[in-house]
């Protein structure tokens, strides 16, 4: 039975088979002695994005006892790819995923007029736009020109579904992987809204560039 820590793009937590590319957490958030999830989504507001594997460490006992005293330790979440993790207001951690979060961290800097942002700065501002910890979603204009200055690798919602941008148009996502391309036109724009913090929408704007599922297709064509 699937363990109830795969990340949708929405930022809910769900029970499904696929894992998907990428790792992170927001801290402690499940029971190890059950392997279930507690009430609370976070006990922090550093939510990052991990990759599966680091150097020699071994692997850990997901949503078991991993903590250096015998107890919990942080609570492993799975994303389909970091378009995803994104999406839900995840951002690169500084110890796995070092050169990958410099760079994010640089482009958030970039993007408001910051020389060295801070973790904490980043976080306390993704905190308050992410909608799993209480932010608002934020309608799409229905202006095409408007809707085109989103940004490559941006999501989006109808209402119940979520796509991801790409230049070939929005990919339908799912657990486990993403459809083929769909028009913006073809979808309801009065009710389309932005998933992904405004935040690290002009992190986007500013060049960054995350890894997408290999079904998204070749990355170069969504860069």
């Amino acid at each position: 039975m699937s363990l109830q820590n795969r990340v949708d793009p929405f930022g809910n937590i769900h029970a499904v088979a696929a894992r998907g590319m990428f790792t992170g957490n927001r801290g402690v958030i499940h029971d190890p002695a059950t392997r279930t999830l507690l009430k609370k989504r976070w006990t922090t507001k550093a939510w990052i994005i991990c990759a599966r594997a680091y150097k020699d460490r071994p692997p850990r006992d997901v949503m078991g006892y991993n903590g250096r005293k015998g107890g919990a330790s942080w609570t492993e979440l799975f994303f389909l790819d970091e378009v995803t993790a994104l999406a839900a207001g995840h951002r690169p951690c500084f110890t796995c995923r070092r050169h990958v979060a410099k760079a994010y961290a640089a482009a958030f800097g970039d993007a408001f007029g910051m020389t060295k942002p801070t973790v904490q700065m980043m976080d306390v501002r993704l905190h308050a736009e992410r909608l799993a910890s209480g932010g608002r979603r934020r309608t799409s204009s229905s202006s095409s020109s408007q809707k085109s200055a989103l940004p490559v690798g941006a999501m989006i919602t109808d209402g119940s579904n979520a796509y991801a941008l790409a230049k070939s148009g929005a990919l339908p996502w799912s657990f486990e992987g993403y459809g083929a391309p769909i028009k913006l036109s073809a979808l309801d724009r009065e009710k389309l809204q932005v998933l992904t913090p405004a935040a690290t929408v002009e992190v986007l704007k500013q060049g960054y560039a995350p890894v997408w599922h290999p079904s998204a297709g070749d990355a170069s064509e969504r860069a």
